[in-house]
């Protein structure tokens, strides 16, 4: 998650890039380029609302069909230069990455011309697909990754000249073909072939089948399921294949500049999820990489396992991995580089930042995920109706509470997490929650604590001796899970925050942390034994 400084200033930056007002960088150097404007309803240009791959080359898709952010891996070196100040100050060139571009009657336009725009997965992919409307017909534009290559298509009902205006950066190789409707794009790290348009129509075919044999692998969700459910868990479980190394198992938090990297509770949820899902090879793939990360050295990681040192190693790092490798099945030692804690290796948390990644202190989360005896737990964050962020407060419940739930299963917390779940979802948004109550990082809700508040719910209705309590837990749960799903975008990915007012993207989109607790709530609300996807 964003510092609560730089969260505040996005929540300012992006929110005034929808609105059309042009803002710079720094140093108000009026020559700095202006992201073209959003459409109405729409979240600005050059910020991602799809990621297409498998876990090899790995891209992000604007709302308006161009490729934004592109990498060798999900968590690997970035091809196209899109910086996050750019993003949220407004100032990121109109040339910046993959743009489909389209000339009618000389003039030259962009996909923000059109009257509309709609942009989908094609089902059980990661193969999405951006319309736009214009006033004298439609134009599609398809893109997919698999492996290390890269294919986008235009195509238009009217011969209108496509093209693909291509700016990335070494490291990478495109090239395209032209016609009169149709336009052809094949990046690869690799040579390319000669024939561009004949290998795209084939990656793009190859992908989607490939996406749709992996997820038939996936445990499905148990009777009684709606299709809303159904749909949010294949998504989810297509997101984290995305965001997941193929070779190493370093999961990305998103394709994003900033959030490119592996935090270990991030990439432990997504392993706990995949687990949940029977994907058993790719959750040991993820924890054997966190189990060699030197959790003392940083906060997040880059794909290699090196450290990011931009921030201090967090209270909840060698709780994660450790839980993670109990859910996975793979045994640490107190020895390894993981330091899994024992008995005899008391894990540090204090004075350290928590998830809300501010300044330190002693936070419920980190408590909680190092295995602090719950007795002390409550001494010290309980309070007259739940559970406080901070040691010795009064008020200000967190979300995190959750977690004592699941997945660090403190029985003797469930009460004290409960009342504080219940009381914090009492004044949930439509969208969701945020991460508690005293969180300074504007009113936008958040994804990821809206999940795994309902994830916790759902587990304790199922394990609720009173039948009425069990089922108002549940129906909390369902109503998280309800603003959760009008938190996505109409592709089905889950932003990391949504405005308040119109549920448009925020953040990074899609978060793999917010789906990862979306699969483990679904099949919490709907388990089954059965085995694959029907």
């Amino acid at each position: 998650m964003e510092t609560p400084g730089r969260r505040r200033a996005a929540v300012l930056l992006v929110g005034a890039a929808l609105l059309g007002v042009p803002l710079l960088v720094s140093g108000d150097d009026r020559a700095d380029p202006r992201t073209p404007p959003a459409l109405p309803g729409m979240p600005p240009p050059f910020l991602g609302t799809a990621v297409v791959g498998d876990g090899g080359l790995t891209g992000a898709v604007d709302a308006y069909g161009s490729v934004v952010d592109l990498r060798a891996g999900p968590a690997g070196p970035a091809l196209i230069d899109n910086p996050f100040d750019r993003q949220v100050a407004g100032t990121v060139p109109p040339t910046t990455g993959i743009v489909p571009r389209l000339r009618v009657d000389g003039e030259a336009l962009g996909m923000g011309g059109a009257k509309a725009i709609e942009q989908r997965y094609r089902p059980g992919t990661n193969v999405v697909r951006t319309v736009g409307r214009f006033k004298w017909g439609r134009v599609a534009v398809t893109a997919a990754a698999h492996g290390d290559s890269l294919a986008l298509a235009i195509r238009a009902t009217e011969p209108v000249l496509p093209s693909f205006g291509i700016e990335v950066e070494a490291g990478i190789h495109c090239s395209q073909e032209r016609g009169a409707h149709t336009a052809f794009l094949l990046c690869d790290r690799g040579e390319l072939p000669g024939v561009v348009h004949a290998h795209v129509q084939q990656l793009i075919a190859g992908a989607g089948a490939e996406d749709r044999r992996w997820l038939r692998q996936a445990k499905p969700l148990g009777a009684g399921a709606p299709p809303w459910a159904a749909q949010m868990y294949e998504r989810s479980l297509l997101v984290l294949h995305a965001l997941t190394d193929r070779r190493s198992g370093a999961v990305a938090a998103g394709a994003r500049d900033g959030w490119a990297y592996v935090w270990p509770r991030d990439a432990g949820a997504a392993a706990i999820a995949l687990g949940a899902a029977e994907y058993k090879p790719e959750a040991q793939r993820i924890t054997r990489f966190l189990l060699g990360l030197d959790l003392e050295g940083a906060a997040r990681f880059h794909g290699d396992g090196s450290p990011v040192g931009d921030r201090a190693a967090q209270g909840d790092e060698v709780g994660w991995v450790a839980v993670t490798a109990e859910a996975a099945g793979v045994i640490g030692s107190t020895h390894n580089a993981a330091r899994i804690p024992s008995q005899v290796d008391p894990v540090p948390w204090r004075d350290r930042a928590d998830y809300w990644e501010g300044e330190s202190g002693d936070f419920l989360a980190n408590a909680i995920a190092s295995g602090e005896p719950p007795q002390q737990i409550e001494t010290e964050f309980g309070a007259e109706g739940g559970l406080s962020r901070e040691a010795g407060a009064a008020h200000d419940f967190d979300s995190a509470a959750a977690w004592a739930l699941r997945p660090f299963t403190r029985s003797a917390l469930s009460a004290p997490a409960r009342r504080t779940l219940l009381r914090l979802a009492e004044g949930a948004t439509p969208f969701g929650l945020l991460p508690g109550e005293g969180w300074e990082g504007g009113e936008d809700p958040w994804s990821a604590p809206t999940a795994w508040s309902a994830w916790a719910l759902a587990a304790l209705a199922r394990e609720e001796q009173s039948r009425s309590r069990a089922r108002g837990d549940r129906r909390v749960a369902l109503d998280l899970l309800q603003a959760l799903r009008r938190s996505a975008t109409p592709a089905g990915a889950l932003p990391e925050r949504v405005d308040l007012e119109t549920g448009i993207p925020r953040s990074t989109t899609p978060l793999t942390w917010s789906h990862a607790f979306a699969i483990l709530a679904l099949g919490e609300l709907w388990p089954s034994r059965s085995e694959g996807v029907g």
